[in-house]
């Protein structure tokens, strides 16, 4: 048994497969990183040099992608790290360094998912007063208040992890989130899980009720609109948000509140995958091809350059 003051470095076991499927998925995981940053770059870059970009929603959009690759760059380049060397050692702080940075950056995209819900509430049941009420002083506070809560909710959870007993030096994972580092401790686990149920209720929890409730709002107020393409279009604004919301929560969800997570590392592993690669690589992706906005903004940039 080892206290937490004599276990200083732990063991990122990441995925146990043969060299040559390891081979692949470090070409893989590279290129979606690669194609990662590009993308999310590029609406940046977009939403800053088009003025037909300059409004509350694509600024929001600026934000998930600024959160989309502090997310991969966080996870993905000491993952490859991981799978080319069979596994890697981390020093403990450093484990609890990553994860502090990982969950800012999630708890953040999750608040700003919410925030878009409620712009795009405002746009669609409240049209008329839209301009009036998601003014610049507001979604710059709504940025601001996401990013801040994020790191107030993230620091919180330091008191809890710094009395944790680690008796453990391996985990089964491919980077440093909280239930594997709650499996090393020595701690009750039912104190331990009960520490990721209230960490999730303010990062998941919240933010996902609120938006289904400004989505059911939202689906009343289109139904209301006698043509079907006043439908349509209303619908248009808000179809690539609720598609990158299903994705995201619905994953969030699975890893983090599901009961039998603790019994499966491998699923999870996988699970774990979708929020920290294929989401942030996916969204702008989702964004583009649903927007028509983003997508001549896109040819303009491509056929002038910067």
């Amino acid at each position: 048994m080892f206290n937490k003051t004599e276990v200083v470095e732990i063991l990122l076991l990441g995925f146990q497969n043969p060299q040559i499927l390891n081979s692949v998925l470090f070409v893989l995981f590279l290129v979606i990183y690669i194609l990662t940053l590009v993308g999310n770059l590029l609406i940046i870059i977009l939403v800053a040099k088009f003025q037909r970009l300059k409004s509350p929603m694509y600024f929001f959009l600026t934000q998930l992608s600024v959160c989309d690759i502090l997310v991969s760059t966080i996870i993905v380049p000491n993952m490859l790290h991981v799978i080319v060397n069979g596994g890697s050692r981390i020093s403990l702080a450093g484990c609890i360094t990553q994860f502090y940075f990982f969950s800012i950056s999630e708890g953040a995209e999750c608040l700003l998912l919410t925030v878009m819900s409620y712009d795009r509430y405002l746009a669609i049941c409240h049209p008329l007063r839209y301009t009036s009420i998601m003014g610049f002083r507001l979604y710059l506070q709504l940025i601001l208040i996401s990013w801040l809560l994020s790191c107030i909710f993230s620091f919180s959870v330091a008191p809890f992890l710094s009395v944790l007993e680690f008796c453990g030096r391996v985990i089964d994972h491919y980077f440093c989130d909280l239930a594997p580092l709650i499996e090393l401790s020595c701690t009750k686990h039912t104190l331990a899980e009960l520490l990721d149920f209230v960490l999730g209720i303010p990062y998941i929890g919240v933010p996902f009720f609120f938006i289904i409730f400004t989505y059911v709002s939202i689906f009343i107020a289109i139904i209301g609109i006698s043509s079907s393409t006043g439908r349509q279009k209303a619908f248009s604004t808000c179809s690539s948000h609720l598609t990158v919301v299903c994705a995201y929560f619905g994953t969030l969800i699975v890893v983090y509140f599901a009961p039998t997570k603790r019994h499966s590392f491998n699923v999870n592993k996988v699970l774990s995958l979708l929020f920290s690669m294929l989401c942030p690589f996916s969204n702008p992706i989702i964004y583009s091809l649903r927007n028509e906005d983003i997508k001549i903004s896109v040819k303009k940039f491509m056929s002038k350059g910067i």
